[in-house]
């Protein structure tokens, strides 16, 4: 040892002569040295003697070295020094601490305690941890790398050299170091902590605690394995268990500082380090808590803390929340509350705040213990959990749109746990509102909250609501549904897929829960339609809960229906029952709601489709067929059981119609018999009552309509036809011979509603088939029956032509007209006669779909002479000769007639070249709603099958669009839309500038067709149209066409007057405001631009070019539109703010918030410049000419120009320099008038208000105090104000002095007077001073523009 210490005080005295003469930073202790002094401390710590370590400080005295001669260079070791000689560097000092007499006070020193805490950072600065390599000695070098770092950056070139030339011996690369030395280095620190009190040392204490919290962080990636990294964590953690002792300072702000370096920690992704940093508070620091109250109080102030620094992003945050809430949960009961207490005021804070606290709520009541007090005495308003539920409700009409969605969801979340025990679902009913007797309003609110949110501008938001509206059906029950059916119902049909989906679960989830009819017919009215849908999932979900939901239900309803029967009518003979109480008890489960409801006519088309979706999937099994048949046959037994006559009885409605639609893929599970049975009961005609066809019942001024038995006789009679069509197969043949001969005879007897004759000639055509052998033999049959049913109903139409028009001849030489009942022909007579003619028109063309090669010449000349019999041509009727006037006395012949002719063009190609135009020419004439329907209808078919012949009629087919008649307007707009959509008209010409009035139709369903057709389909089918078409738009509507390059030579005054909304009042004006707000939203954000930049071009510069007369009326419409729309929100910058919003509910929907957030921030960029350099470019120049141009002619459009500008340029305020940069003198011009445009705005309104008063007190202006305070913040409105009253109270004086009234008194000018508060008569001299003061004190003041 004697040698060690030698070398020792020899190196020691070289640093100290070089340090001496040098003014920098001392040299680095030698490694050789290092390792000496090292050997030496591990000896005198292992052997617990001081002998040699005292005699190095005795040698060091006595070569009056002092103890910094030591500790600097090891310092500057530990700072500048490779890694391993680094950690080396710490290890001696650390032990020098530890060893035997050490003088430590003197040796430590803040200093060198920083540097020992920085060498160890800096050992994982691009290290990797691991074991000394084999063959290396524990000496190391300077490696190429950290010499060229530190070429740079080194204290200074003298100090540079001398490092490069101390370690020039010692190698090339810097090895590896041992982690073991690290160990060694951590262990020593925490026997050292317990030698110093760093209470004398904030700084290192401070330091300290950082270092060894960022240790674990920097080691995750460097460490070689996770045993390296435990330890490492067990080091550091003892470590910081040391710095919470009282002898290093108070335990409350070391505590702090711990959990304040470790939250970073804590908020990371999940990782090793994570676990450190919350197993160390959970299982040290809460250990410590419920000892020491200075730990106690920084534990509870952690997950305020944690909250403060929680990350925006999606799943970070998820993170923060989660440790934050296994903290809370380790806490004490009222520590718990008082957390609870902040979060609710959280909720009230910043959005960042208020969505954290929106992920917390449910967290908080679901793992906390008792949050409704339902174990306590209070009352359940005083609870935390109740406080918390109001703040998550209140949340939910937040002005953010992903806290509003968060809110909704956490809410149906806390739904679904509270419901699980009744005492909390009453504290839940109380606090949203529901079942509270005494507030009534509150019930209200919460249904109004959840329709807002179910149709928000938001998807995300929408999906929320729809899922708190499924949690709270079960909850709530058929009454709180059935308030919001109608939401859900509208819900079915959201744009987007996701919402649907959920509309769907929410609106069958109602469904199942409840048996309730509104449930079920909203259910029906909304969701089988979506077998339509373009998405296949949905299409699949919606065939599978109608199987589910009303198949099954219905069988098994019908399985158990007969035995149930035996049960009622044993009971009948106990106790008497009504016969509406048996069927209730026979038929449960709403089954006949959902029967009657099928067959509506706005849901069975959808059920045709679902059955026949899932015949052909063969998911439709024959216990539904068999079940149908007992609900049938119980009902009829039910109703003889009564001694009810049945020719009265009808089957429960729905009830043949489904039987129809899945017999046509199980006609083995319908039984003959049972068909045969009800068609000779059904084949009476109904109960009794005489059949005329409804195109005729009010003929004779009798009964208007069919009785309801009846009509529903006929509707069975119909789907019995169509089951037994579609079973024919199983018929036996004699039986099915004599029905087509009876069927056959019904049909040639033209005495049927029109209703049953498509289906018994469909049905005739079935079994026809049936008969033949082959199927030539099948049509030749069938062509049999079509001809002799055609011949015969060309006598009927034959007969009733000739003594129609014999009887009108007649009736033109009688006086008075009456020749009719003279020859026996009594008005009933001629009812059935017209009746029996209306059924062969229809007849003829239900043969023509089923026989379209017949020969129908004859059928074709009277059809022709019917429906050219109200020509206003004089040719035509001249040659026609004196034809009976069917389109006026013969309305339903005539339009009948029309139809027929159109189903046999359909059929003959040739026929319909000819016959085209006539259509068209009646459709623009015609007078009756009903014919141009038809027409419209039958045209729609004619563009399928002959476009080319049709497509130059396309726009005289539009001129429906504008009908008088509602249903004509919607039946027009939705057959035009399906031609659209499968591409048999194209969007050309004036198509589509026509189709923009549906979208201000003055039917609400129409509109609500043309939002949907303009804003989901078309902006995917033709994302450019409303681009493309937007200027052009402008002009048409406003019916303009004073512009050089704009002229529409095709239309017709009439037409244009027909399709625009000319006009400048008010509700012109908005209509068209809506149409260019509608279009306007269907644009991308670069199509805005490009719109924004043509309205400037094509509209602006070309009236100020003299191209758009502005003399003209039109012409100012246009402009004004034009600055109107230039104003509006849509155009302006909605790319920007949809920008942020579409990243918002990316992340809601789990997307990458990060890329989504970047992706969105440079579009929104991108989009700013682009408008600031349009607006250079482009608009203010424009806009300035414009100007000129509009105040040279002292135009009114000045003031809307003014306005457009000065809402443009709102959002540029600040960049008005360096748009104007060129022309500072117009830059004070612009803004100088825009600042006299807002004053003379505001003087003008406040005139008008003054002018309006009325006089009041007389200490008072008239109404001025009400007025003021709506104009609070407004200093221009107000001082305007105060100028008009002044000046209104200068032309009274003048208006006094013209009438020749004297001046008062001066002294009544100078202070005015006041009655006494005593009484009537007026005050003394003496006190008219307080009154004086007190009238000023009650003056109604202006606060200035300086006080605002």
């Amino acid at each position: 040892m004697e040698e060690v210490i030698s070398r020792i005080l020899a190196d020691l005295e070289t640093h100290s002569t070089t340090n001496l003469s040098d003014a920098n930073p001392p040299l680095p202790i030698s490694q050789s040295t290092l390792s000496d002094l090292q050997t030496l401390l591990d000896d005198a710590l292992n052997t617990d003697d001081s002998q040699y370590v005292d005699r190095l400080f005795d040698d060091l005295s006595s070569r009056k070295l002092p103890i910094s001669s030591l500790i600097r260079p090891m310092a500057s070791a530990m700072d500048s020094s490779p890694t391993h000689i680094s950690l080396l560097a710490s290890r001696v000092y650390l032990s020098l601490l530890l060893s035997p007499n050490a003088p430590v006070f003197t040796l430590f020193t803040p200093m060198a305690f920083l540097s020992l805490l920085r060498s160890i950072r800096q050992c994982f600065k691009n290290r990797k941890i691991g074991p000394p390599r084999s063959g290396e000695s524990s000496r190391g070098s300077l490696s190429a790398a950290n010499r060229k770092r530190r070429k740079g950056g080194g204290r200074g070139r003298g100090a540079r050299s001398r490092v490069r030339d101390l370690d020039e011996d010692d190698g090339n690369e810097e090895r590896e170091f041992d982690v073991r030395m690290l160990f060694s280095v951590l262990e020593r620190l925490q026997l050292v902590l317990g030698l110093i009190h760093l209470d004398r040392f904030p700084d290192s204490l401070k330091s300290l605690v950082q270092t060894l919290a960022e240790i674990p962080a920097m080691a995750l990636e460097l460490c070689g394995s996770a045993a390296n990294f435990d330890k490492l964590s067990r080091l550091c953690s003892r470590v910081l268990s040391g710095v919470l002792n009282s002898e290093h300072g108070d335990q409350a702000t070391s505590a702090a500082e711990i959990l304040k370096s470790l939250s970073p920690l804590i908020l990371l992704a999940k990782s090793q380090a994570r676990t450190f940093a919350m197993g160390f508070v959970m299982n040290q620091m809460m250990g410590m808590a419920k000892e020491f109250d200075g730990v106690k109080k920084a534990i509870v102030n952690l997950p305020r803390y944690l909250l403060q620094k929680a990350p925006e992003k999606s799943e970070p945050r998820a993170l923060a929340v989660e440790s934050v809430m296994l903290i809370v949960k380790a806490m004490e009961f009222d520590e718990q509350v008082e957390f609870v207490k902040y979060v609710v005021k959280m909720a009230q804070g910043k959005s960042h705040f208020r969505l954290v606290a929106v992920d917390l709520i449910p967290m908080l009541i679901t793992s906390l213990r008792d949050p409704m007090g339902i174990n306590t005495e209070n009352e359940a308003k005083n609870s935390w959990g109740f406080k918390c539920l109001e703040a998550l409700i209140q949340r939910c009409s937040d002005a953010t749109a992903g806290i509003r969605a968060r809110a909704l969801t956490n809410l149906a979340q806390l739904v679904g746990f509270l419901s699980t025990d009744s005492r909390n679902q009453a504290i839940l009913k109380e606090v949203m509102g529901f079942g509270i007797a005494s507030h009534p309003r509150m019930e209200g609110e919460m249904h109004d909250l959840l329709r807002r949110r179910c149709m928000d501008e938001k998807a995300v938001v929408r999906k929320a609501g729809l899922l708190l509206i499924s949690k709270l059906t079960g909850l709530l029950g058929c009454e709180f549904v059935g308030d919001l059916l109608k939401t859900m119902g509208m819900a079915c049909s959201d744009p987007l897929v996701s919402i649907r989906k959920a509309a769907i679960s929410a609106l069958s989830e109602a469904f199942k829960t409840f048996s309730d009819e509104n449930v079920m017919t909203e259910w029906l009215h909304s969701i089988p339609r979506l077998i339509t849908d373009n998405e296949s999932s949905i299409q699949e979900e919606c065939g599978n809960l109608f199987l589910e939901l009303v198949l099954d239900r219905v069988s098994t309803v019908g399985s158990t229906v007969l035995s149930q029967k035996k049960l009622v009518c044993d009971d009948l003979h106990a106790k008497t029952k009504s016969l509406e109480m048996e069927v209730e008890h026979l038929f449960p489960g709403g089954v006949l709601v959902l029967l009657k409801e099928i067959c509506n006519g706005e849901v069975a088309p959808w059920v045709k489709k679902i059955c026949t979706s899932l015949g052909k999937k063969k998911r439709l099994k024959p216990k539904i067929a068999v079940a149908l048949q007992n609900i049938i046959k119980a009902s009829e037994s039910l109703w003889l059981n009564h001694s009810m006559p049945i020719e009265k009885w009808t089957a429960p409605p729905g009830a043949w119609f489904l039987l129809s639609e899945v017999s046509e893929f199980l006609s083995k599970a319908v039984d003959w018999e049972f068909l045969h049975h009800h068609w000779q009961l059904v084949d009476k005609n109904g109960p009794g009552v005489e059949f005329r066809s409804p195109l005729v019942q009010d003929f004779d001024g009798r009964v208007d309509g069919i009785m309801s038995n009846t009509v529903a006789w006929a509707g069975d009679r119909v789907f019995l036809l169509k089951t037994i069509s579609n079973v024919s197969v199983e018929l036996p043949p004699e039986p099915a011979a004599a029905l087509a001969h009876n069927l056959l005879t019904r049909i040639e007897e033209f005495n049927m509603h029109s209703t049953e004759v498509n289906a018994h000639v469909k049905a005739l055509r079935t079994l026809c088939k049936r008969q033949a052998i082959d199927p030539e033999e099948a049509d030749d049959l069938v062509q049999k029956c079509v001809h002799k049913t055609l011949s015969k109903a060309s006598q009927i139409l034959d007969k009733y032509i000739s003594e129609a028009s014999k009887a009108n001849i007649d009736s033109d030489f009688l006086t008075p007209p009456g020749g009719a009942r003279r020859k026996g022909r009594t008005p009933l007579t001629m009812s059935r006669s017209l009746s029996q003619a209306i059924t062969a028109v229809y007849t003829v063309g239900s043969l023509v779909i089923i026989c379209p090669s017949a020969n129908l010449d004859a059928i074709i000349r009277i059809l022709h002479t019917i429906i050219t019999s109200g020509s206003s041509d004089a040719k035509l009727n001249k040659l026609q000769g004196n034809t009976f006037p069917f389109k006026q006395t013969a309305p339903s012949l005539y339009i009948q007639a029309w139809v027929t002719m159109g189903k046999i063009c359909l059929a003959d190609g040739e026929l319909a070249k000819r016959y085209i135009p006539l259509f068209v020419q009646e459709l623009e004439k015609s007078d009756f709603a009903a014919l141009r329907n038809n027409i419209v209808v039958t045209l729609a078919d004619f563009c399928v099958r002959y476009t080319a012949l049709v497509d130059c009629y396309v726009s005289k087919i539009t001129k429906c669009l504008r009908d008088s008649c509602e249903l004509v307007r919607r039946q027009t707009f939705i057959l035009l839309s399906r031609l659209l959509q499968r591409d048999y008209v194209k969007w050309r010409g004036v198509l589509f500038l026509r189709f923009l009035l549906s979208l201000v139709d003055e039917s609400e369903e129409i509109r609500l067709l043309a939002d949907f057709l303009f804003g989901n389909i078309l902006k995917a089918k033709a994302p450019l149209l409303a681009y493309n078409s937007f200027v052009e738009a402008i002009f048409v509507l406003n019916d303009c066409h004073v512009h050089n390059g704009c002229s529409d030579s095709q239309s017709t005054p009439a037409e244009r007057d027909r399709f625009s909304i000319r006009g400048n009042d008010e509700k012109s004006r908005s209509k068209r405001m809506h149409i260019y707000v509608c279009l306007l939203k269907q644009m991308a954000p670069e199509h805005l631009l490009a719109t924004f930049a043509k309205l400037c071009a094509e509209i602006l510069a070309a009236a100020s070019d003299g191209m758009l007369n502005m003399d003209d009326v039109h012409g100012q419409s246009v402009l004004q539109d034009t600055f109107q729309i230039l104003s509006c929100k849509e155009i302006r910058i909605s790319s920007i703010r949809g920008s942020t919003s579409d990243a918002a509910d990316g992340e809601e929907d789990g997307i990458d918030g990060g890329a989504a957030s970047a992706a969105a921030a440079a579009r929104g960029r991108a989009i700013t410049q682009a408008v600031k350099k349009s607006l250079v470019q482009n608009t203010i120049p424009i806009f300035i000419e414009l100007k000129r141009l509009l105040e040279s002619k002292n135009s009114s459009l000045t003031g809307s120009l003014m306005e457009c500008l000065r809402i443009l340029l709102k959002d540029y305020k600040n960049e008005i320099d360096d748009l104007l940069v060129a022309d500072k003198q117009l830059q004070k011009e612009l803004i100088y008038d825009m600042e006299k445009y807002d004053a003379d705005k505001a003087k003008s309104t406040a005139a008008a208000a003054v002018a309006t008063m009325q006089p009041s007190c007389s200490y008072r202006s008239p109404h001025v105090s009400e007025f003021t305070q709506r104009l609070q913040g407004d200093s221009k409105m107000a001082s305007a104000m105060s100028n008009a009253v002044a000046a209104a109270t200068v032309r009274s004086v003048l208006k006094e002095v013209s009438r020749g009234s004297p001046t008062p008194p001066f002294t009544s000018i100078g202070r005015p007077k006041l009655k006494s508060s005593m009484g009537g008569g007026a005050s003394s001299r003496g006190d008219r001073p307080l009154d004086v003061i007190e009238s000023l004190r009650r003056r109604q003041s202006f606060n200035s523009d300086e006080e605002n």
